[in-house]
């Protein structure tokens, strides 16, 4: 079924005839004094936005917008910032000596060693190095000095007994000559031939006697000779245990000054480690220093840039790291001569050595802290500072933006020493003006 019951209904009024429409009014025509009137509020309000678009927008919710400070007096003061470590300036240095001979090649083993940290005496043994190699070795050379000793004097018994039988020898032939020549006397009654049996026996005891003789200066010179040769040898083993008995003490290490014993790191098993007791160490090592802390140092480097403001004796102040907000006073101490460059820098790259003394003394400080050192190189007091965001470079010149009312006048300046923050400003300010911090935007734009 169908939900439209009628689909032609019929219409529910009437409709209205509606009557004949009225003409509209022709348009008047225009007086020709009223179009000069609208021409001339149109350009005067053209004028009007054209003058507003063209000046300076120095408006108070503008001016208000740009930060600001105030001119005053103060002090400005410049500074360098160093980094680098904590050093002792008198230190003594525990180094393993140089072992001669065959104890060269020997192992050293520390076998007393004072523990790392502590407070040391004048005097007292540091470390001890293992002995029984080195005294082993001394009594060896000690047995070869008693027998070289004993070689002297078997030699000089066997001289003695040599001598004698050679002065017996002498002694002989002296006897022999003078019955040659009592004999020889006696030759008038003799036949010629005994005459010169006895003549030839004559010059042959004579030449034996004193060839003999030659012989016992000669045999004197062979014994000296010989004694002098074992005395050199006996003398070249006493230096020998000489030259072990120094080196075994050494072996034994005393403290030459008061101070903290700081023990050296070195590679064990992959890693770097401090000494420690048992540790085999090597000849000409420094394993150990004694650092007297009432001397200590920062060793910083300074850019190359910066070390022309440097001088010896500027004033600083130090900080470390591992104490935080702890401060001491400090003086430059030295500056290197010639810049140096990190392993991690570039070639180009150079650094100046300066060394920052701590005065005073305290238990916070020992050797290898990482420190800071701020070194004052310029201070100027009661002059007119203002902040360097407010100064600007401008053909050379120092400008500084100066509020006068709503607007912010240019103004040039003639600056001084300047900080980190700061600079001091010589002339073309006064204190209580009010400068932008930054250039506003609308002078920027006239620039």
């Amino acid at each position: 079924m169908s939900a439209i019951g009628n689909p032609s209904p019929a219409p529910a009024g009437t409709p209205v005839q509606e009557g004949p429409k009225p003409s509209p009014a022709p348009p008047k025509a225009p007086k020709p004094w009223s179009l000069w009137i609208i021409l001339a509020v149109l350009v005067s309000i053209a004028g009007a936005m054209y003058w507003q678009l063209s000046r300076p927008q120095q408006t108070a919710s503008t001016a208000a917008a740009i930060r600001t400070a105030t001119i005053a007096r103060g002090a400005v003061e410049r500074v360098v910032r160093l980094s680098g470590q904590t050093a002792a300036r008198n230190f003594a240095s525990i180094t393993v000596p140089l072992m001669r001979g065959p104890d060269s090649g020997r192992e050293l083993i520390l076998v007393e060693l004072a523990k790392s940290g502590s407070f040391v005496k004048k005097g007292q043994l540091v470390a001890q190095l293992d002995t029984q190699a080195a005294q082993d070795h001394i009594d060896d050379v000690n047995s070869t000095v008693i027998q070289a000793e004993t070689d002297i004097r078997k030699r000089r018994a066997e001289q003695a007994i040599d001598w004698e039988n050679l002065q017996q020898n002498v002694r002989v032939a002296k006897a022999e000559l003078d019955q040659a020549r009592l004999d020889n006397s006696a030759a008038a009654v003799r036949t010629v031939v005994d005459q010169e049996l006895l003549r030839l026996s004559v010059e042959e005891s004579e030449a034996r006697y004193k060839q003999l003789q030659q012989d016992l200066e000669k045999t004197r010179a062979v014994h000296r000779a010989e004694l002098r040769i074992l005395e050199i040898t006996r003398r070249r083993h006493e230096m020998h245990r000489e030259r072990h008995l120094t080196d075994l003490k050494r072996l034994s290490f005393i403290a030459p000054i008061d101070g903290l014993a700081v023990m050296s790191t070195f590679f064990r098993a992959g890693e770097m480690s401090q000494i420690q007791l048992g540790d085999q160490v090597y000849p000409g090592q420094t394993f150990m220093k004694i650092v007297d802390v009432s001397s200590m140092q920062v060793e910083a480097d300074a850019n190359q840039t910066e070390s022309s403001e440097l001088r010896v004796g500027q004033r600083a102040s130090l900080t470390l790291d591992a104490f935080p907000g702890v401060k001491f006073p400090g003086r430059v101490f030295s500056i290197g001569a010639m810049s140096v460059r990190g392993w991690r820098e570039n070639y180009y790259i150079r650094r100046v050595p300066v060394r920052v003394t701590i005065e005073g003394s305290d238990p916070r400080l020992i050797p290898d802290l990482s420190a800071a050192a701020t070194v004052t190189v310029g201070h100027q007091e009661n002059t007119l500072i203002a902040p360097l965001d407010a100064v600007h470079a401008e053909g050379g010149k120092s400008v500084i933006f100066v509020k006068d009312g709503d607007r912010f006048d240019k103004r040039e300046v003639q600056l001084g020493l300047r900080s980190f923050t700061h600079v001091a400003v010589l002339s073309g300010l006064k204190a209580g003006e009010v400068v932008a911090l930054g250039p506003p935007a609308t002078v920027l734009a006239q620039r």
